[in-house]
């Protein structure tokens, strides 16, 4: 992956701050037994417990926070957002209470006023933090930090004109103008796809370099804290969430992404990590009684060999042989291009031949058509040339027979989980009793941890706890054909993790055929039985498949440790940085 060069000037005059402690061992940040509870009496819940931190100048580090963990009130906290229950939060020795611009935050939405400029959004925090500078300087100061995220080219654009990865430029741009002596980062890369999360990885990592700021970075993404940061501390689950064990990233820096798939520490860092994370996951799943509901042994009708005297699910015979079970023939998308003068293609040629059975997972640069090929497949979108067959009959149109799980989930926000789940289960187990009907919906929904939720209506739900019922939904379906376009990308690691087993144990049981669009590629190793990775867009194809020949069923705890895991990563992370170079 390619990396951006930055310009980096000489510093302006910072801001005056309290003289250096005299110890240079002494550490800049200081968290001692910080405690923070929300609500009160019966209501009241404890978020942070007894947490303590000491963070030297000029150190990386990175947390691993994960939903509800508490991680952005953690970043509150330091940034005197909010003010800790009990404990202390010290700055070189003296308490933080309320914010200030010596602590740079950038969260991550973005929140940049949408009638200004990329420069004028700078530019009114460096007005108000340094309004004793003459306007030449100010603006000299306000440029240097637009060029340094590489946005020189876009100053005078207004953010509805910026991509996701642009606008949250612009906040970092924002927050370093402030010169601040640390830099708070609450997942700011979380939402963006791959290519240019890498890119902005590596600005930061070049800023923080050639600045020398203390960066604290929260992520749910184990690559990129090993990548970035020089200690990684796990951020346990709450109520009462304290920090797990510190881990030292002891890899020499520069770090090179490619050159990190052959280092034997970064191996055996992301393995700890990994497994402290899994251990974590696996005692929330006990305590959340995930494993008491067992599914009732009956068949949807929406499989080819169902029949209403014969409703038992079981594997038929040489249901995994069939090898054009699904069928892509020269598939190709063209658009109108915007000002409707031409068109555009943006698929082309797509040809592959799917058994029944298999998992496959397509991966690619955002704009490769990976979607489109998806949306193709579910009928909702019309084929411009070529041919889609499932099962022997050409795809016209939508049909129950497709399980189809979007990255934003659509529900009925007025019905509850189990009532949204139910509504599909009634229409492919007609045969089934009401009992067996609802230990399905009931099974589904406790598996992706909403078992406490059962019964809570959709519009009160987070948008994380809704994709899970969109999820729940198309499994319990068990549709001849699931597809899955970045279902789990709005979600955090540990999360996710889950449910990838959760998908990985459906398709053990039912043998579903499945096709998943991801930008991840250990989730794409993880599930697939190939992975198909797709050349850049517009006139995108397939440029490579790769056979995952991995034993199953399969962890994650045993594809880390086997001898062909990292080269297959290495394949197909070569086969998108070839990519990412020719875009």
């Amino acid at each position: 992956m390619s990396a951006i060069k930055l310009k980096i000037v000489a510093n302006e005059p910072a801001l005056q701050s309290p003289a250096p402690c005299n110890d240079a061992l002494a550490p800049l940040l200081e968290l001692k037994q910080v405690c923070k509870s929300y609500g009160t009496g019966k209501d009241k819940v404890s978020v942070l417990k007894n947490i303590n931190l000491d963070i030297k100048a000029g150190e990386f580090i990175a947390i691993v926070g994960f939903s509800g963990s508490g991680k952005t009130t953690l970043v509150s906290t330091i940034a005197g957002l909010i003010e800790a229950d009990s404990g202390d939060v010290l700055k070189r020795g003296q308490p933080i209470k309320a914010p200030g611009p010596d602590r740079g935050v950038v969260f991550q939405n973005y929140s940049l006023m949408p009638w200004l400029t990329v420069f004028e959004n700078v530019a009114l925090a460096v007005d108000q933090i340094f309004k004793d500078w003459p306007l030449a300087q100010r603006r000299a100061h306000t440029e240097k930090y637009v060029r340094m995220v590489n946005l020189g080219a876009a100053m005078d654009k207004k953010p509805a004109e910026l991509s996701g990865g642009m606008r949250q430029r612009v906040n970092v741009a924002r927050a370093l103008a402030a010169n601040p002596d640390i830099l708070l980062l609450d997942e700011p890369l979380s939402a963006l796809d791959a290519l240019t999360r890498g890119l902005l990885q590596d600005e930061i990592l070049q800023i923080w370099e050639q600045d020398k700021k203390t960066v604290i970075l929260i992520t749910n993404d184990v690559d990129e804290a090993i990548y970035m940061a020089d200690r990684v501390i796990p951020l346990n689950p709450g109520p009462d969430a304290t920090f797990g064990p510190d881990f030292i990233i002891d890899i020499e820096r520069p770090r090179d992404r490619t050159a990190l798939n052959h280092n034997e520490r970064f191996k055996k860092l992301r393995a700890e990590i990994t497994q402290y994370l899994m251990a974590v996951g696996m005692k929330k799943n006990l305590d959340a009684g995930r494993d008491s509901i067992r599914l009732p042994d009956v068949r949807p009708n929406t499989r080819h060999d169902w029949h209403p005297d014969n409703p038992a699910l079981k594997t038929g015979p040489g249901n995994s042989s069939r090898p054009r079970y699904l069928e892509f023939s020269q598939l190709s998308k063209t658009y109108p291009t915007p000002d409707g003068n031409g068109t555009v293609k943006v698929v082309d040629g797509f040809d592959m031949k799917v058994k029944k059975g298999e998992f496959i997972s397509i991966i690619g640069h955002s704009g490769c058509g990976k979607s489109t090929v998806l949306s193709m497949t579910a009928g909702l979108n019309n084929v411009s040339e070529g041919v889609i067959i499932l099962d022997n009959k050409e795809i016209d149109g939508a049909g129950p027979d497709r399980g189809v799980v979007f990255q934003s989930p659509s529900l009925f926000l007025w019905l509850t989980a189990f009532e949204n789940v139910a509504l599909g289960v009634d229409k492919v187990y007609p045969h089934a009793s009401k009992a067996e009907r609802s230990d399905i919906v009931e099974y589904y929904l406790t598996r992706v941890g909403l078992g406490d939720s059962l019964h809570k209506k959709a519009a009160d739900l987070s948008n994380g706890m809704r994709q899970r019922v969109g999820i729940a939904r198309a499994f319990a379906l068990s549709p001849k054909l699931l597809l899955l376009d970045e279902p789990f990308g709005m979600l955090d690691s540990l999360t996710r993790w889950e449910l990838q087993e959760v998908l990985m144990e459906v398709w053990e049981r039912t043998q579903v055929t499945a096709l998943m669009v991801t930008h991840d590629v250990d989730e794409a190793i993880l599930l697939a039985d190939r992975v198909v990775m797709m050349t850049n867009g517009p006139q995108a194809r397939i440029g490579k498949i790769e056979a995952i020949d991995l034993p199953r069923p399969r962890t994650r705890k045993a594809l880390l440790e086997h001898a062909d895991y990292y080269q297959y990563r290495e394949s197909i992370l070569s086969f998108l940085a070839e990519c990412d170079h020719t875009h």
